[in-house]
């Protein structure tokens, strides 16, 4: 698991321990950015679900102007902490610890250009974030979600679900408020 491009490019990052952690493949983040290409310069992003905070990361590194990375392990945070501060990106870094829903909460409407969602696998969590999502409108009029779920799970919201993209078991969701999505098609 690596920076694949801009300032930390080729950066290692360290992985979470255990079973737990289910980092996205350098093939699938490399697809992911190839696709949001047009989205991440100097976005305001959110990597909930953060993890080893590899997707937050390689947007900073890319020219994202700000990333906040939101998980509720410990063992993430600290993770994500030593990646953030390892690529040199800390100063465009927040990093948060707890619920995922108190988070977005507490967020101001509009306030992110870009979010990433990764939850545990099986739909319900997806479910809920991006209802959360909605809910508290924290989404851009012109920004865009990245969902990475199991290719049989059902991305459910009410906002423009776009283009899906499949990587063996793996499926990428792009969803916006928009009609087009300004996603390379």
């Amino acid at each position: 698991m690596r920076v694949i491009s801009g300032t930390a490019r080729g950066k290692k990052l360290t992985p979470v321990p255990g079973m737990d952690t289910r980092p996205t493949t350098d093939r699938v983040k490399e697809s992911i950015f190839n696709i949001i290409q047009n989205h991440v310069r100097g976005a305001r992003v959110l990597d909930l679900f953060a993890g080893t905070g590899q997707m937050g990361i390689e947007a900073l590194s890319r020219g994202a102007a700000s990333c906040d990375f939101v998980d509720h392990d410990k063992t993430a945070q600290s993770v994500a902490r030593k990646n953030i501060d390892a690529c040199r990106v800390s100063d465009r870094a927040r990093l948060t610890g707890g619920d995922f829903g108190a988070f977005v909460s507490r967020c101001a409407k509009g306030q992110y250009d870009l979010i990433f969602l990764d939850p545990p696998y099986g739909g319900k969590i997806l479910k809920e974030a991006l209802s959360a999502i909605e809910r508290f409108d924290i989404l851009s009029e012109t920004g865009i979600i990245v969902c990475e779920s199991a290719a049989e799970d059902t991305v459910e919201t009410g906002l423009r679900k776009g283009r899906e993209y499949r990587y063996g078991a793996i499926k990428i969701t792009i969803v916006s408020h928009d009609q087009e999505d300004g996603t390379d098609k």
